[in-house]
């Protein structure tokens, strides 16, 4: 099987377009996506052929392997190696996920290229537990849904948080799993948010597209940004235009390729 490693801001994924998903997808999703016996990645995406009009449907395997709905960094790495593969240059895709159908523009078939994704209506998410409320200590805490599920935590200074600690923390309280995001606002531009991420099946991440725009919007419910906010996580920053279904622009680089033996 051919493999092509993309990364949107470090968050790196495996990336097979293939006919149908190989067996046991899981377990060879653990094994390849290991960073010491394997290729190393945050995730395994498979992009299958598309129906019902849609060019291509996304299926994503976290490294440990459970599956994720939607990933805002995947789909950006799908949308590239389908560039790449068939030599589109610049193209609009219609891609299915879990979470339900995804707009991608990609500027080139490069090696580096920009990608605007259409990230769909976001829900309210499962709500917040008590405990979390207790003990965050603020009353800025909210749940996000994007097709997969999101806890964003407004705190004065996200770089200090623990992350591994309390990522964990917060997820533990949900049966599902639960990416959380921990936000602070620049103190000299309302219109920039840093954010830190814990990624539920993969941990401490550098970069998360569903995180920074369920960080967005949020935020700009809270009255804390506006409609047009820069997110900056470890890995780099991304864009979101805050919108009834909003939009995310951030980069994706191709890294290589490999062919493995399953």
């Amino acid at each position: 099987m051919r493999l092509t490693k993309h990364h949107g801001l470090g968050n790196d994924f495996l990336v097979a377009l293939t006919r149908a998903a190989p067996n046991e997808t899981e377990k060879l999703a653990k094994q390849l996506c290991n960073r010491r016996t394997g290729i190393g990645a945050d995730g395994l995406l498979l992009g299958l052929p598309g129906g019902d009009g849609a060019d291509l449907t996304m299926v994503l395997h976290n490294a440990d392997g459970s599956l994720a709905e939607m990933s805002g960094n995947g789909i950006r790495c799908l949308a590239q190696a389908y560039a790449m593969a068939n030599g589109t240059g610049p193209t609009s895709l219609d891609i299915d996920t879990a979470g339900g159908r995804r707009s991608v523009d990609i500027d080139s078939d490069r090696s580096e290229a920009q990608a605007t994704v259409g990230m769909g209506v976001v829900g309210p998410g499962p709500g917040v537990h008590d405990e979390i409320l207790n003990q965050s200590g603020t009353s800025l805490v909210a749940t996000a849904d994007l097709g997969n599920p999101h806890l964003v935590v407004a705190v004065e200074d996200q770089s200090v948080i623990d992350l591994e600690t309390m990522g964990s923390r917060y997820e533990a309280f949900y049966s599902e799993g639960m990416n959380v995001e921990f936000i602070s606002i620049a103190p000299d531009d309302t219109n920039i948010i840093d954010m830190a991420v814990w990624e539920r099946g993969v941990g401490v991440s550098e970069a998360c597209g569903t995180g920074a725009t369920a960080a967005a919007v949020c935020a700009h419910q809270w009255g804390l940004v506006g409609g047009d906010v820069q997110v900056n996580m470890p890995g780099g920053t991304v864009r979101v235009l805050v919108q009834e279904e909003p939009i995310l622009i951030g980069p994706v680089t191709y890294i290589g390729a490999i062919e493995v033996s399953i």
